[in-house]
C-alpha cells in the first residue's frame, strides 16, 4: 500500500473516530449544577477537554487502523468472504 493511501485512510479513521469519542464523559451545565449564562444553550457542554478528545480518538483510531491494515495485509476478510450473501 501506498504511503499516500496510508495516511489517507488513517486520517478517515481518525475524524470517523472523533465524531464517536466526541460525546463521552461531556456533561451540561445542568447536569453539573452550574449557573448559565443568559442566552445559554441547555445542551452546552461544561467540561469539555479537547486534549482528551484527541488523546482517545488517536487511541482508537490507531488501533482500528492497524487492524485494517493487517486485514490488508494478511487478507482474513476479502470480497469473496461475503458472496453467501448473492446467492
Amino acid at each position: 500500500m501506498n504511503w499516500t493511501s496510508i495516511v489517507a485512510i488513517y486520517l478517515l479513521f481518525w475524524v470517523m473516530t472523533a465524531f464517536v469519542v466526541l460525546p463521552f464523559g461531556v456533561k451540561s451545565y445542568h447536569e453539573m449544577g452550574l449557573e448559565m449564562t443568559p442566552g445559554q444553550a441547555d445542551g452546552a457542554p461544561a467540561n469539555f477537554k479537547p486534549a482528551r478528545v484527541i488523546m482517545w480518538t488517536t487511541i482508537v483510531s490507531a488501533t482500528l487502523f492497524a487492524i485494517y491494515y493487517a486485514n490488508y495485509e494478511y487478507g482474513w476478510i476479502t470480497r469473496h468472504s461475503f458472496e453467501f450473501l448473492i446467492k
